[in-house]
């Protein structure tokens, strides 16, 4: 099958499959699609609330974008993902086209693109309605058109640079520039080109494209609050997330080099070659992308605040040198295998969830297992190992047809993960606060939710949904590991169920 439909098999795979059906996932989509939402019925398109409170974590070109496709679409899943799908396909699309231009052998840029549109993690964010994918773009924007103009210095290339790095501080701010910027330095430096690295970050027109891109939504942020906003963003938002543990994500120094195995599944194996052959004998480009990702790498492991994705920031250059060096790997079954291993171990899930279950010791995950156990019945067992043996076949295939057997192991996995296995955990995760949702929507009475932050009941429901105790003649929308607590703050009160699936609760105070 010729490139010209590989890559939009790659983009419906990996980034759209599934992705107008399952349900808005907690926390992120369901934060980013409700402060949306909120955004539209205030009319206020400077500064976002989530649930009626202040939310500083972003700044506003996703909840644009997204607020652009609600009203082009209605308010349902596809609008919200529409977005990332977009960047993310711009993203592969991007990166194929700067491999093309540069390929030494066939499919060099084809399998660069697989390896993004299937790769675990970058998959994941091309489905997500959140400001990933669109950071990612923007990123990978900037950095390889640095490259671009460090083999020949043009002003339109130098302008897009920076047209991308104001449009990444729109999206999620200074990393957009940092990270950019940090690599082209050890790349002009390193060739000994230092002023003109001086010239491209002081350059003038540049410099005036990134004003007038920016400039306008931080003045209006600015007369808005008086810089409240600015000041959460950049000081809690930013600095705060590197100088101590938001959320409960923190990890350890280590805790990047454990999870980038699992963010490039199923391509996992070209790694070890890639690295080396590009710290070995690679020429310039080869060394700009291991100098762009070891410095993503060390930024982030020294972080106090860890999430997988942050490394993604990293991986476009990988991809570059997976397409550029997948033919030199040797042992290509082996290489095959941790894709293999995840099949297997998403197979093995209806043996695993019912005793995961039995041993959880909260009450909000053992009802979820419980209802997940339910989800990954026989049917599932089938077509689960159906993707397994598609996999031993491009594993047996690989020593004499390599290339198939890397673009078919990314489309098995993509079945797998968005076809077969997510809309089943999203039915016992995210489908119960869904109904719930629903069913406060159809009663039309105020609610409030008691120490839960699962946003997507808001999106839901139609309506902000505030924390607090329930009034007489309210709902209240609970996890079942807190109703004992909303007893307890409540011991007179008469609360009847209104729903209860999971681990989720509806409830409505009747005295």
């Amino acid at each position: 099958m010729s490139e010209r439909w590989w890559l939009p098999l790659i983009i419906l795979l990996g980034f759209a499959f599934n992705g107008w059906s399952a349900p808005l996932f907690d926390l992120d989509e369901g934060a980013f699609s409700q402060a949306t939402l909120e955004m539209i019925d205030s009319g206020n398109y400077v500064t976002t609330t989530l649930n009626g409170e202040p939310r500083y974590d972003k700044p506003m070109l996703s909840y644009w974008l997204q607020a652009g496709a609600v009203k082009a679409f209605g308010a349902h899943e596809f609008a919200f993902r529409l977005p990332s799908l977009i960047a993310a396909s711009l993203w592969l699309l991007l990166l194929y086209g700067f491999v093309k231009e540069r390929e030494t052998q066939p499919r060099q840029a084809l399998i660069a693109s697989a390896a993004l549109g299937f790769g675990l993690m970058s998959s994941v964010i091309g489905h997500a309605a959140t400001a990933d994918a669109i950071l990612n773009f923007c990123i990978a924007w900037a950095g390889l058109d640095i490259y671009r103009w460090f083999e020949q210095p043009r002003r339109s290339v130098l302008l897009r640079v920076y047209l991308a790095i104001a449009l990444g501080l729109l999206c999620k701010g200074p990393v957009a520039a940092v990270i950019p910027g940090a690599a082209s330095f050890l790349l002009f430096v390193t060739h000994g080109r230092f002023g003109d690295w001086l010239r491209a970050v002081f350059n003038p027109l540049g410099w005036l494209l990134l004003i007038v891109v920016v400039g306008p939504w931080l003045y209006a942020s600015y007369q808005y609050d008086q810089g409240e906003f600015l000041r959460h963003f950049l000081l809690d938002h930013n600095i705060g997330r590197y100088e101590k543990t938001l959320q409960s994500h923190g990890g350890h120094w280590w805790y990047y080099l454990a999870v980038l195995p699992l963010i490039l599944l199923p391509y996992t194996g070209l790694l070890r070659v890639s690295l080396a052959r590009s710290a070995i004998g690679g020429d310039a480009l080869d060394r700009y992308c291991l100098f762009w990702f070891l410095l993503v790498l060390l930024i982030f492991s020294g972080s106090s605040t860890q999430l997988p994705h942050y490394l993604l920031y990293g991986c476009t250059p990988l991809f570059v040198l997976m397409g550029r060096h997948h033919a030199q790997v040797k042992w290509r079954r082996a290489a095959l295998l941790p894709g293999l291993i995840l099949a297997g171990a998403l197979l093995s899930l209806p043996w695993l969830l019912p005793r995961l279950a039995a041993g959880s010791k909260r009450a909000y995950e053992r009802g979820v297992l419980e209802l997940a156990a339910q989800q990954f019945d026989h049917l599932y067992v089938v077509l689960a190992s159906l993707a397994v043996a598609a996999l031993l076949y491009a594993i047996w295939i690989a020593p004499r047809r390599w290339r198939l057997a890397l673009l078919l192991a990314g489309c098995v996995q993509a079945v797998l993960l968005w076809g077969i296995a997510v809309p089943r955990f999203a039915q016992a995760y995210q489908e119960p606060t869904r109904e719930a949702a629903l069913k406060a929507r159809e009663l039309n009475l105020p609610a409030v939710m008691y120490r839960t932050y699962l946003p997507t009941f808001s999106v839901y429901r139609g309506a902000p949904t505030p924390q607090g105790l329930p009034e007489v003649g309210q709902l209240v929308f609970v996890r079942i590991d807190k109703l004992a607590g909303l007893r307890e703050e409540l011991p007179q009160a008469q609360l009847s169920p209104v729903y209860s699936q999971g681990g989720v609760a509806l409830l409505l105070r009747l005295s």
